[in-house]
Order: C-alpha cells, then sequence, then structure tokens
C-alpha cells in the first residue's frame, strides 16, 4: 500500500475543498469517496429503486462503473454526472444509501482498489475507521451544524440552486443524525486520528494545519 491520508468527517465541513488543495500541493491523487456513494443514489433514484437492499440495488451495484476523474467531473456508466449528484434531491437521499451493508461493501472494496497501490488522500466518513484503518495519517474535521448549513447553502445560491437556509439546516441535521447512528461504519472519529475544527477557520488555515501533519508523516 502506498501512503494514505484519510479525511473524514461531516457533510459541509470542507472536507472536498481542502482535500483537494492538499492534494494538489503535495503530489497526492483525490479520491472523493463521497461522490461515489452519490453516483449509486442517483442511480437508483433514476431507477426508482428504494433505501433498501433488494434485487434491484443489488444489480445496480453488480453492473455500476464510476470514474472520478482529477479534473472534479464523476463519470457514471460513461456519463457525466457531476452536476447531477450535488443537488438538494441527492443531498436528501445518499446517508440513506450509504447505510445500507450491500452499498457500503461495494463502495468499500472499490475504495481500497484505488487507494491500493497510490499515494492517495481520501475524504468521506468511515476513510480512517473501515477503508484504510492503517492509514499513515488520520484527520476528522468537523465543524459545528450551523457553520456547515451556512457553507452548503452559500454553495447552492453558487450553484443557482434555491433552497433555504432553514431547509439546508434542517437536511444537515437529518443527514448527520443518520450517518453517526446507522449500524454498518457509523461516522466517527477514529481513536487515533487528529481533530481538527473549522467553524472558526480560513480554508487556507485549515489546509495549512493538515499539511503540517501529513509532511511531518512523511518524513
Amino acid at each position: 500500500m502506498g501512503f494514505v491520508v484519510a479525511i473524514d468527517g461531516p457533510a459541509g465541513t470542507g472536507k472536498g475543498t481542502v482535500t483537494k488543495i492538499i492534494a494538489e500541493d503535495l503530489g497526492l491523487v483525490y479520491i472523493d469517496t463521497g461522490a461515489m456513494y452519490r453516483c449509486v443514489t442517483l442511480t437508483a433514484l433514476r431507477k426508482n429503486v428504494k433505501p433498501v437492499e433488494c434485487d434491484e440495488l443489488i444489480e445496480i451495484l453488480e453492473n455500476i462503473e464510476i470514474e472520478l476523474k482529477p479534473n472534479e467531473e464523476n463519470f457514471l456508466n460513461g456519463e457525466n454526472v457531476s452536476a447531477q449528484i450535488r443537488t438538494p434531491q441527492i443531498d436528501d437521499n445518499v446517508a440513506k444509501f450509504a447505510a445500507l451493508k450491500v452499498v457500503r461493501d461495494k463502495m468499500t472494496l472499490l475504495e481500497q482498489k484505488m487507494g491500493k497501490d497510490g499515494n492517495v488522500i481520501m475524504e468521506g466518513r468511515d476513510i480512517g475507521t473501515v477503508v484504510f484503518p492503517d492509514a499513515d495519517v488520520k484527520i476528522y474535521l468537523d465543524c459545528s451544524v450551523e457553520e456547515r448549513a451556512r457553507r452548503r447553502y452559500k454553495q447552492n445560491l453558487e450553484k443557482g440552486i434555491e433552497i433555504s437556509y432553514k431547509d439546508v439546516l434542517e437536511s444537515i441535521k437529518q443527514r448527520h443524525k443518520l450517518e453517526t447512528q446507522r449500524e454498518i461504519a457509523p461516522l466517527r472519529q477514529a481513536e487515533d486520528a487528529i481533530l481538527v475544527d473549522s467553524t472558526n477557520m480560513t480554508i487556507e488555515e485549515v489546509v495549512e494545519k493538515i499539511e503540517k501533519i501529513i509532511k511531518q508523516k512523511m518524513k
């Protein structure tokens, strides 16, 4: 296994933005595991498959092809779905599908395959606890729920998605509840992960702090 950096934490903490910057700065391969679960969710919703373990969902998982491009483009069975997987509808449903064992087992295998041979930085919910428990660096990026909702609301506005701050906050709260209370690979801080609270930090400050930690391990 190459050098692996695991970045875990709830939605809206800035994991994606921070991880992409660090990957470029340090020459690591960036892997957005959340996008993978979003691809599963999009496929299921398109086929009217509910978030329960059923033959239809198993068939989706057996045939799904997910490709994560370096330029932040995500391909699902050959289709660029970068925009489609970032809608409020996917936000509201992805945690339900991600809670299913059959989905997590499939995604975990894909994630482990992606990170097996290269020097990667992978962000998600269970990277340091399940996918790569022996990761060289484990970071748990956290943030207040209000600040997370504010950031997601701002992102939605920038993308032209109209949804109120109140609805975004409620969605964030519900998703956090699902992710932390699910039976399979719940979101939690690994015992040996370093906590970074980004509530009152700029992106630059978070990047600087995490890069310092990674560089010490790379020596």
